[in-house]
């Protein structure tokens, strides 16, 4: 159903996530901010900010999964 839909949706972008983060260590690029214009413009900021509640949005439906046990 929609809640499935929203679980992976988040979980790719927690991975994108992950990756330009992975991306920024290793070869200091951002790859995000490359993408979207660079690190500081709305649309790049944007995405920044949607996978973080996307890693909100999996913690506190991991927390409530967790719960029902």
């Amino acid at each position: 159903g929609v809640i499935d839909m929203m679980r992976k949706l988040a979980i790719i972008l927690v991975i994108v996530g992950a990756l330009n983060w992975g991306g920024i260590g290793a070869f200091g690029v951002d790859l995000l901010g490359n993408v979207f214009g660079g690190t500081y413009e709305v649309l790049s900021r944007m995405m920044y900010f949607t996978v973080g509640l996307a890693g909100i949005y999996l913690i506190m439906t991991q927390k409530l999964e967790n719960k029902s046990d």
